[in-house]
């Protein structure tokens, strides 16, 4: 009986936790940001639930405002959806982009007057 011999990278899999998927995400999320993260906000952050190799990501993001909210969006789930197909080799069928807050300079200055 001859068995076959199978290569060193036919052998076995590779898994990648869903907190890596999600650190991926963030920082695409964040490389997407025209203007980068707003003054006084938070980074974005990223969930990730990933099933038979495909990525569902949801990014909860700040943006400045004025902005065009639409553009923004829709560069971060381009953004998201490029970088975790390349880093990731992932299919990622679906990004939601939640805005959790807009900061505007008005807001900004009214809130250093009631820190002094």
């Amino acid at each position: 009986m001859t068995v076959a011999a199978i290569e060193p990278g036919e052998r076995g899999a590779t898994r990648i936790a869903d907190r890596v998927v999600a650190k991926i995400a963030a920082r695409a999320a964040r490389e997407a940001l025209r203007g980068g993260v707003p003054e006084g906000g938070d980074a974005p952050s990223a969930t990730v639930t990933v099933h038979r190799g495909s990525a569902h990501v949801r990014i909860s993001l700040d943006l400045d405002y004025p902005c065009d909210i639409g553009g923004q969006c829709g560069a971060v789930r381009r953004q998201v959806t490029e970088r975790v197909e390349a880093l990731a080799g992932m299919a990622v069928p679906e990004v939601t982009v939640q805005v959790e807050r807009l900061h505007s300079a008005r807001s900004r200055a009214a809130e250093q007057g009631r820190t002094r």
